[in-house]
């Protein structure tokens, strides 16, 4: 069995995004009082490594260290740098086709985690995302003009829409 710090490691790696501090004590079965600690020791376990944890008053959050800022850069370099893979493309056109979609919604169509991929196109500001008016803490993302001008189409509108489409997925079938 996980000790709470590893196990409180493994909710925010697992999360990728913060957590409310109310919902990491009741997922951990334990009370503000010993979260606090619980924090604390993860926090000096993380010191010297390629993570951080990253607090408010509300939520926690796993980051990558400060220390790390220089590889973690290079990395990013590479990822703008190369096309944009399948996973990603999928994202893109999940938002492209269903605006205002949150990361869950997001994960629903494609049957998979997209993290990964959100964060790919908002680093290429492909997509951006804003506030749910009605849920603060959600997120609702749509493309960008530069997403437009990377699918080259200057409006949403001109997106082809399936009608259009099953014509080229049977001639594709048909070639298989």
């Amino acid at each position: 069995m996980l000790t709470p710090p590893a196990a409180l490691e493994a909710i925010l790696f697992a999360s990728g995004e913060p957590v409310e501090k109310k919902q990491l004590a009741k997922l951990l079965g334990i009370n503000d009082a010993e979260l606090a600690v619980t924090l604390q020791v993860l926090s000096e376990s993380l010191k010297g490594r390629g993570l951080a944890l990253v607090e408010t008053a509300r939520e926690a959050e796993l980051r990558t260290s400060p220390e790390a800022s220089g590889i973690v850069k290079k990395l990013r370099e590479s990822e703008l740098s190369r096309d944009l893979g399948k996973a990603s493309m999928e994202t893109l056109a999940v938002v492209a086709y269903r605006t205002g979609a949150t990361r869950g919604e997001i994960d629903w169509v494609r049957g998979v985690n997209s993290s990964a991929s959100l964060r790919t196109l908002l680093m290429r500001g492909l997509i951006e995302g804003r506030e749910d008016e009605r849920d603060k803490r959600r997120t609702r993302y749509s493309l960008t003009t530069d997403a437009l001008a990377y699918l080259g189409i200057s409006k949403e509108e001109d997106l082809p829409r399936a009608r259009e489409l099953i014509p080229v997925v049977l001639s594709v079938e048909e070639t298989l």
